[in-house]
């Protein structure tokens, strides 16, 4: 299945039952793998800065729901807008 996300998107139309559904969840899956690493960066800094163990998780902890979330909403705007565009200069 990972196969399939991480291909083309021109590949991929041929492969999945649908590009909609697997352009989503590819944005979801980029969103999760590119939070673990900032989360790690995130509690590295709130350590740095607080000298606390425990603060840094918890501020890690909240930050990687609201920036995974705030990641996806990004990313389908950027495809919203990218074929609205398309489909407004064929037209």
């Amino acid at each position: 299945m990972l196969d399939t996300l991480l291909t083309k998107p021109s590949a991929r139309k041929s492969i999945a039952p649908s590009s909609r559904t697997s352009s989503h969840l590819l944005s979801l899956v980029k969103g999760i793998s590119w939070r673990v690493v900032g989360t790690i960066d995130t509690m590295m800094i709130a350590y740095f800065v607080t000298g606390k163990i425990q603060m840094a998780l918890s501020i890690g902890s909240v930050e990687i729901f609201t920036k995974i979330f705030l990641y996806y909403v990004h990313d389908r705007a950027w495809e919203y807008l990218t074929h609205k565009k398309k489909r407004h200069s064929e037209a």
